[in-house]
């Protein structure tokens, strides 16, 4: 039997109150403020008869001593699937996304979108980065350093700019060194950076016959700036965390420390976001249901985001599980679909 088979009407509006209230003062709800709700009619035996039940179902509990009640993990999940309702964005919220996001004035649009969900939501904002095997080159550029040092600048669907510098085995003048950009550009554009870098080392092993000596200067280049070990990029734009310091309930500094940690080690968080490329829509993790110790007392609001009709990234919202869902819900899925239109190369 599920739950909302066992919740009467009257039990869920109870339950939908308490959260609403405990998300929005911070505080265990008792049936005495509970009673003072207009819309439940209800007095504070039959509030505290409700909320009993409403223990035993594991929705609500007391922490220490209080007389008053908060929500689970279950009872957020329950608010969150059968009784929350989505508040859409007001005119002047979508105004400041569709500006942050637009292309023709920002280089940077994913850190934009951390951004963006950061300040609107007053948590932290992340956004991964799109998969590398997803991500088209457009153009490369060399231009030569001291020595053998050579600054490397590509740019990947239509408007990303990056740039790294790599050691060759010979100094080269600027006219070889624009051979090679003209040459790797003429060959790999359009190609995504993992096909280039697969084809880059067939060419180094199979094809050196039939290749002249700056057509291998020009692929021992690309091998070398499109190393996949030694160009490690970060995976995610991170923005707000220290956010967080200011809800009581992540203010605990044993809490603090294991959420900063998790935040430079990366691997938890990133498992955790891969697992959202796969799904549609936004998706919601509350409490343990993450799977990941650091955000047991967190909540997890993303969404996937797209690029010429492929999931390539997500971004979300990393707040308190005591977090208001009904606008978080929509920014997350408001700047989604604007980071993947302005990204888009069609």
């Amino acid at each position: 039997m599920t739950k909302s088979s066992e919740l009467n009407e009257r039990s869920q509006q109870l339950l939908k109150t308490l959260v609403e209230r405990y998300i929005h003062d911070g505080q265990p709800v008792g049936s005495r403020v509970l009673s003072k709700d207009s819309d439940l009619k209800l007095s504070p035996a039959t509030i505290r008869n409700v909320m009993a039940d409403l223990e035993d179902l594991g929705l609500i509990h007391s922490p220490h001593t209080s007389a008053g009640r908060v929500p689970t993990v279950n009872g957020y999940r329950f608010f969150v699937d059968t009784l929350l309702t989505v508040k859409p964005l007001h005119e002047q919220e979508l105004d400041r996304l569709h500006q942050g996001l637009d292309k023709r004035k920002n280089d940077d649009l994913l850190g934009m979108a951390s951004k963006l969900l950061s300040e609107t939501t007053q948590m932290a904002g992340v956004v991964t980065l799109p998969r590398k095997e997803l991500v088209c080159l457009r153009h490369i550029e060399f231009l030569p350093l001291s020595n053998t040092r050579v600054l490397v600048i590509f740019v990947t669907n239509e408007h990303e700019v990056h740039n790294r510098v790599i050691h060759t085995s010979k100094k080269f003048s600027a006219t070889e060194l624009q051979q090679a950009a003209n040459y790797l550009t003429s060959m790999y554009a359009g190609k995504s950076l993992a096909s280039v870098r697969a084809e880059v080392l067939k060419e180094m092993q199979e094809d050196q016959q039939r290749m002249n000596q700056s057509m291998l200067d020009a692929v021992s280049m690309a091998q070398l700036a499109f190393n996949k070990d030694e160009n490690k990029e970060e995976d995610y734009v991170l923005s707000g965390q220290t956010n967080l310091m200011d809800f009581a309930e992540l203010s605990d500094m044993d809490r603090l420390k294991s959420l900063f940690d998790a935040f430079s080690q990366k691997r938890g968080i990133i498992h955790l976001l891969d697992k959202c490329l796969a799904a549609d829509g936004v998706q919601i993790y509350i409490g343990e249901e993450s799977g990941y110790r650091a955000f047991d007392h967190c909540s997890l609001v993303t969404s996937s985001y797209t690029v010429n009709d492929e999931v390539v990234g997500v971004l979300g919202v990393i707040g308190p599980t005591r977090m208001a869902y009904e606008r978080i819900i929509p920014f997350v899925d408001v700047t989604a679909k604007l980071l993947g239109a302005a990204l888009n190369t069609k």
